[in-house]
């Protein structure tokens, strides 16, 4: 659902994604989770194509490779399912200066709206070094993580007569959008020291998928506000295997987020 090409590799977290697969909706449990609309609809009629949170009453989170060239504003709706019509909120697009397209890191930018944003309370962010000091008390190996978003919602293999194929070693996979706001839960992988990856380590993880491109992962169950990372990119095509989403505690990243909002 993204605007941009997205390819995913088992080899590194540079390509873009991604949809809350084997989730549920999300409801009223992050209202600050929000969708960025296009200026028309997709070709299948939805209308978001990537997510972000509202990390201070102007300021919006999302990732850098969700913007067209020269994109200079964005149409954000905060509607747990968007309706052409309802309220957009429409501010301004600044992407991290550091990145680079179709680059790995630095994949960040937020959109600042001119007036505040009413009646949503903004996600909490980490302090900074808060996954290296929980993984070193082997605490992540226990938590869950609560991604959210309005990417695809389910996903499935095609191919001719029903069979399974592939083209050059990649899976040919449909996808089902809603544009309605979903959550998951999903199991710590590992950590590095630019990503928090994520897998499916049980039969009740989910995953997130194309769409769900810059929105949060949060630290916790269904209900947490504290977001400890933004959804990058995955492994496979079907939205199936890690999660690569990009740490917020690192001082790189909060070299950037405080130039628009306070950090604890």
């Amino acid at each position: 659902m993204i605007s941009v090409a997205l390819t995913a590799t088992a080899v590194s977290p540079a390509s873009p994604a991604w949809a809350i697969t084997n989730g549920s909706p999300d409801l009223a449990a992050h209202p600050q989770v929000g969708a960025i609309i296009g200026d028309k609809p997709n070709e299948d009629g939805t209308w978001s194509y990537c997510t972000g949170t509202l990390i201070s009453p102007t300021v919006f989170l999302t990732a850098a490779h969700c913007a067209a060239e020269g994109q200079k504003t964005a149409r954000v709706s905060f509607s747990t399912r968007y309706r052409h019509g309802d309220k957009i909120y429409t501010g301004r697009y600044v992407v991290d200066s550091r990145y680079k397209d179709k680059a790995d890191i630095h994949d960040m930018a937020v959109v600042i709206f001119d007036t505040a944003v009413p009646d949503i309370k903004p996600a909490r962010l980490p302090t900074e070094g808060l996954l290296d000091r929980l993984d070193a008390a082997n605490a992540l190996e226990i938590t869950r993580f609560t991604p959210v978003g309005y990417g695809a919602v389910a996903s499935s293999k095609i191919g001719a007569k029903g069979k399974h194929v592939s083209s050059g070693g990649r899976q040919k996979v449909r996808l089902t959008y809603t544009d309605t706001r979903h959550q998951a839960s999903i199991s710590f992988k590992n950590l590095t020291r630019r990503w928090l990856k994520l897998s499916l380590a049980s039969k009740g993880d989910g995953s997130t998928c194309f769409g769900d491109s810059g929105g949060p992962n949060f630290l916790g169950g269904p209900t947490s506000d504290l977001l400890v990372a933004t959804t990058i990119s995955g492994d496979d095509d079907a939205c199936r295997l890690t999660n690569y989403d990009y740490r917020l505690d690192t001082p790189q990243v909060r070299s950037f987020l405080k130039k628009f909002v306070t950090l604890p």
